[in-house]
């Protein structure tokens, strides 16, 4: 399996000028191993060794069926199922790999990077561009999405990468982060629910 993320697909608010940046251009990638993957609640262990750690949460796709240019009118038919996610950045490490010109892959795609909540089937879903989910920490609103506000939707985005890279039965989509990126403390509560229902439940060590 492999797992393809999104970059700023969501718009991003300009403290300065009150306005909201949007972006025409086409979706930028980025991807994690399966390595990164933690799930059924399992601990977040922060790492000690690679400085500032940073999480946005994310609704995740599951893909569900193998489809090479497939058409954004036929999309829905290769995912089936959906769930919040904590995406986890080497924030120092990221930046000064940008900074020398590198790839930030060991910034994104380090071991446990990348926390999943349980399933929910699409077919519980009325509209998948009408989906709310939120990620509390400590009991405490912390990020919030809202999926009719991406700037790629969900099935441009499977049109748009199935142009280069063949997706597959078992493949995650990380639709984007939301919200500003922020650090990860020791002994936080991570709770992600989708509307109101909770699929994710985890703790950072």
């Amino acid at each position: 399996m492999k797992i393809i993320g999104i970059v700023n697909n969501y718009p991003q608010h300009d403290n300065k000028t009150e306005e909201t940046n949007k972006t025409t251009a086409q979706p930028v990638l980025f991807t994690k191993t399966d390595a990164t993957i933690l799930k059924d609640g399992k601990p977040f262990f922060v790492p000690d060794n690679m400085g500032t750690i940073s999480w946005k949460s994310a609704l995740v796709v599951r893909l569900c069926k193998l489809g090479k240019s497939v058409p954004a009118r036929f999309a829905h038919r290769y995912y089936d199922a959906i769930t919040v996610g904590v995406d986890f950045t080497a924030t120092d490490m990221q930046k000064q790999l940008a900074k020398e010109g590198l790839p930030w892959d060991l910034a994104k795609s380090f071991d446990g990077s990348l926390v999943l909540g349980s399933w929910l089937s699409i077919d519980q879903i009325k509209d998948v561009n009408m989906i709310q989910f939120n990620t509390n920490i400590n009991e405490m609103p912390s990020s919030e999405g809202f999926t009719n506000d991406m700037l790629h939707k969900i099935d441009e985005l499977i049109e748009y990468i199935s142009q280069f890279i063949t997706i597959k039965t078992g493949d995650l989509l990380i639709t984007g982060g939301v919200g500003e990126e922020q650090e990860v403390l020791i002994n936080q509560h991570f709770e992600g629910f989708i509307e109101n229902r909770k699929v994710l439940d985890f703790y950072s060590r």
